[in-house]
């Protein structure tokens, strides 16, 4: 049986590695924020989404629930209408918003799997907020092609949430730049990257990480650099970037 000393010589470990979810100094102070002010306040749906999507092996893409938190008061704030999100999953994040904005508010949804997302849809079925949703199955960046062509959609969204392929970020922002209003908010998900991004070149990494880790630290450059926006880089969840349209 493992000592204290043990345990916490584990779990130290366990937090330093780069891959690790949580960005926070220790598991338990991520852990007492969840259970101190996360899931007291959480709805009962989005337990229930969240206890489903931990099932399945993909887990680790699901958005963390502090910053599930976190994007429903945002929205609320912001007092969004209109939104997109790129990259659903089994539809936390989308659940949040889906919450957050009012009974005649729409949202965007696009992610290349629909089996994930209907995972989920039950749930949001059962919370009665699948009204506010029009979900699209396949490539984002086509979609943002046709209704930046067809020109009625410039500057119409308030809101734009990314969680999708890090290595079309950037292709992204060139899109989604034109399509959210002035004053309205993009926010890039997972820019901190595991922390990978202040690792050295032979750190530890898993594979994915590795992958991707370049496309972000090139978002984030690109992003610290745009003069049409401001910017917000937050450590909730995995790392989270606001850019507000500002011309």
């Amino acid at each position: 049986m493992a000592t204290n000393g043990e345990e916490q010589q584990s779990q130290a470990g366990r937090h330093q590695e780069v891959g690790h979810k949580s960005l926070l100094q220790s598991d338990a102070l991520y852990q007492y924020i969840l259970e101190t002010s996360v899931y007291p306040r959480e709805p009962e749906c989005m337990k229930e989404l969240r206890e489903v999507t931990a099932k399945h092996p993909w887990n680790i893409m699901t958005t963390s629930a502090d910053e599930g938190q976190f994007l429903n008061m945002l929205l609320k704030l912001i007092n969004a209408k209109n939104t997109m999100e790129i990259g659903v999953y089994t539809g936390y994040s989308l659940l949040a918003t889906a919450l957050a904005i009012p009974e005649d508010g729409k949202i965007l949804a696009m992610d290349i799997n629909r089996e994930n997302y209907e995972l989920g849809l039950p749930v949001i079925e059962k919370a009665g907020v699948a009204h506010k949703i029009e979900f699209k199955e396949g490539p984002a960046l086509p979609v943002l092609d046709l209704m930046i062509e067809d020109g009625k959609y410039h500057g119409t969204y308030d809101f734009i949430f990314v969680d999708a392929d890090k290595d079309n970020y950037i292709n992204y922002h060139k899109r989604l730049i034109e399509l959210v209003k002035v004053g309205g908010l993009i926010g890039y998900d997972n820019t901190l990257w595991n922390g990978s991004v202040v690792a050295p070149p032979d750190a530890p990494m898993r594979k994915y990480v590795r992958y991707y880790r370049d496309f972000v630290l090139e978002l984030n450059k690109a992003l610290a650099a745009d003069p049409r926006i401001e910017i917000c880089m937050l450590p909730v969840g995995d790392g989270i970037t606001l850019c507000r349209r500002i011309k």
